[in-house]
């Protein structure tokens, strides 16, 4: 790098969407302004028959996307500078809205010129690059890019270095031998760590129907549990993406959700718009084989959880109410896919119990960002001041659901269902505890932003469930 600074005084001409930073700036401008204006889904047939360029123009007014927050390329960032500081001429050449690369280079303050699409012209390929012939001459000029688009200046430029390469662009680099900078991370990896595998436990909640109705030995009875969990995991994970490209935003101003794939730039958006529609199309052909009052839970769930996304989440207090319905939703969805009858009992415990713990959710989040909390910082309808009275709520959710399960626990069924039905009680104190530790520690500041993760990696709370798991089995067995 350093001989090539000393021997040249060729611009260099840098790709912006995916080589200068990890993202495509047409793609978030999309999520962006969906967030931001849900009604633009139905503006941008329109806008489209004006042609691409316009529509990046309309979106880019749109999304008003916060340049500061990109994930920018470290490596690339600091070459450039390199470059700079050796008194070569930098030119931001991009594809996207002009409005948005002006930003981008007046944020890094490194580059002397910008080329990119006004409403009229979409400056990508072959016309990036007679524009770059227009500008240089006979003089050539070295090329930064990533993609299929980039060939052509590849091609044509004295110097080019191939930026984290699609297909088109990683077979042109190893053909000719061209330097490369690859991303820190795979996306297969990254696309992996976007569906959450780790919050597929909460289906586990699909298992407890037939656990309760001490079916869950029964093979057709365990399997079809075993098909409805699966489809439910990637109905989730695929949720959890459309919520990631809504919030790419927030998450990047938050303190440890800039890491997601997409906040940090490691997974593209049209890659993880392909992996949530193959994950739906898996969970609907699985739930082809369970019957159909499951597939309606399943369609359910999905509406449900969209509309959580792209606004529920959003409005003060509902958002809480939806995300412990939603836990509720897994339950009922077990027992139909196992045709077993839920009780009303088990549905009251897990809208408290779950109500809970999104208000717990919600109280980790507003205590880590501080008294700054707003809709504006942290996408959510609560502010700082709004933290005791979640408290408050919080905990007599926690206790309401303790109060059910002691009805539960005194009324006829109980006896039925159990030899020993007084060893039941001791599931009171069980739950108690975990109700009142988790709350302890979410007020002290020491609680995971998922209480349902920190319950399945606490091992005080996984004792207190393997205690009550052999309360039931011998209450049942004896």
């Amino acid at each position: 790098m350093d001989q090539r600074c000393e021997t040249t005084n060729r611009a260099i001409y840098v790709d912006l969407d995916g080589t200068l930073i990890g993202g495509d700036l047409l793609w978030e401008s999309l999520f962006q302004a969906l967030r931001r204006k849900p009604f633009v889904v139905f503006l941008i047939f329109g806008w489209l028959r004006h042609g691409i360029a316009y529509t990046k123009a309309r979106l880019a007014e749109a999304a008003e996307i916060d340049v500061k927050t990109l994930p920018y390329r470290t490596g690339v960032v600091e070459r450039l500078k390199a470059e700079k500081a050796a008194g070569r001429r930098l030119v931001l050449a991009t594809g996207s809205n002009e409005a948005l690369a002006q930003a981008v280079a007046e944020h890094l303050g490194i580059f002397d010129d910008v080329l990119a699409s006004d409403e009229k012209t979409n400056l990508t390929a072959h016309r990036k690059l007679d524009r770059i012939r227009d500008r240089v001459g006979e003089e050539g000029f070295d090329y930064y890019g990533n993609s299929h688009h980039d060939v052509c200046l590849f091609e044509e430029a004295a110097e080019a270095t191939v930026v984290a390469p699609d297909r088109a662009a990683h077979n042109w680099q190893r053909q000719t031998g061209a330097e490369r900078i690859d991303a820190t991370e795979s996306e297969i990896k990254a696309a992996i760590q976007a569906m959450r595998p780790h919050q597929w436990l909460k289906n586990a909640l699909i298992f407890v129907p037939a656990v309760l109705a001490h079916e869950i030995f029964v093979a057709s009875v365990f399997v079809s549990s075993l098909l409805a969990f699966v489809a439910f995991s990637l109905t989730a994970s695929a949720i959890y993406v459309v919520n990631d490209l809504l919030d790419l935003e927030a998450d990047r101003r938050h303190r440890t959700k800039c890491n997601r794939p997409f906040a940090s730039g490691r997974l593209s958006v049209p890659n993880g718009l392909l992996l949530a529609a193959g994950s739906i199309v898996v969970a609907f052909v699985i739930s082809a084989f369970l019957p159909l009052a499951f597939t309606g839970i399943l369609v359910l769930y999905l509406f449900i959880t969209t509309a959580y996304s792209v606004a529920i989440k959003r409005m003060l207090l509902l958002d809480v109410f939806v995300l412990a319905g939603l836990y509720t939703v897994r339950v009922l969805a077990g027992g139909a896919a196992a045709d077993i009858e839920y009780s009303f009992w088990l549905l009251a415990f897990s809208v408290f119990f779950f109500l809970s713990l999104a208000l717990v959710k919600r109280f980790t989040e507003l205590q880590q960002v501080g008294e700054v909390a707003s809709r504006e910082v942290t996408g959510r309808g609560y502010r700082h001041v709004d933290l005791e009275p979640i408290s408050q709520a919080g905990m007599t959710s926690g206790f309401a659901a303790v109060l059910v399960l002691a009805l539960y626990i005194q009324s006829p069924v109980i006896e039925e269902a159990y030899a020993i039905p007084q060893l039941i009680w001791l599931l009171c104190p069980l739950v108690l505890y975990i109700i009142m530790r988790i709350w302890i520690l979410a007020r002290r500041g020491e609680m995971h932003e998922d209480p349902i993760v920190f319950i399945l990696k606490d091992w005080r709370s996984q004792f207190m469930i393997g205690c009550g798991a052999v309360l039931f089995l011998i209450a049942a067995a004896w």
